[in-house]
């Protein structure tokens, strides 16, 4: 069994250990849980409390004994959904809250003009608000695209041009030429694509629209940084228009 499956959906490891311990014992005392989950006893109490507010674990006592026992297993679908009610509970105070967000920027002057994103996912959260920002029938264009060698960017940009495809937003792009046998099907979909020569392949990647220009490294650990100014988006299309002449 994979119990990656628990953590993703919010189990540490400690309280995936104890509770499918708990569901191979039947009721347990602390120690033999303990031994059997290969948790330290000091920590095994603390874990077993949070499974219990979770309602995945409850107790009895017998002559002064805790005896520990799991919830069914039906019962972490209900966790589960129960995290999604919530969610969805925030989510829909965060959108009444979002136009007096807007107002607290826009009474506070002039927009950031320069933003660093660091990691994978605050990196990729960036082309999903390209998709936001732009309409249908508008572009972005993109310059030395690839891959890199980052887990899960591939299926990412996968979904992101079915999205993009949807939302009938364009595409002008100039790939890396070491993927052009391999790049994203989804990618080629109201777009229009040609590969840089090899001698000017770069593991950076330029992405404009607007007055919006971001620049990213595609390293183990992406990082990447936006800037928002008309005349360097200007400049950076002059650049593109350049390099779109000698890609083939």
């Amino acid at each position: 069994m994979d119990t990656k499956i628990l953590e993703d959906i919010g189990f540490t490891e400690g309280e995936t250990k104890v509770y499918l311990s708990l569901l191979k014992m039947g009721a347990t005392k602390t120690g033999p849980l303990a031994k059997e989950a290969q948790v330290s006893s000091s920590k095994v109490y603390k874990i077993l409390d949070r499974l219990i507010k979770k309602g995945l674990a409850g107790h009895v006592t017998k002559g002064n004994i805790k005896y520990f026992t799991a919830m069914g297993p039906k019962r972490v679908l209900e966790y589960i959904e129960e995290k999604e009610k919530n969610l969805q509970e925030k989510k829909e105070i965060v959108k009444r809250i979002i136009p007096q967000l807007e107002m607290e920027q826009k009474l506070a002057g002039k927009k950031t003009e320069a933003v660093i994103y660091d990691g994978f996912k605050a990196v990729t959260n960036f082309f999903r608000g390209i998709l936001d920002d732009l309409k249908s029938g508008e572009e972005y264009k993109v310059l030395g695209a690839t891959y890199g060698n980052i887990p899960g960017l591939r299926a990412f940009f996968h979904n992101h041009h079915q999205r993009r495809v949807e939302k009938k937003i364009k595409l002008k792009m100039l790939a890396n030429y070491d993927i052009k046998n391999s790049i994203e099907k989804t990618t080629y979909k109201n777009a229009e694509i040609r590969f840089l020569p090899q001698y000017l392949i770069t593991p950076m990647e330029i992405v404009f629209y607007k007055n919006k220009v971001f620049i990213v490294l595609w390293t183990k650990s992406p990082v990447g940084f936006l800037l928002e100014n008309e005349e360097a988006a200007k400049s950076f299309r002059a650049y593109f228009d350049t390099f779109w002449k000698i890609a083939k």
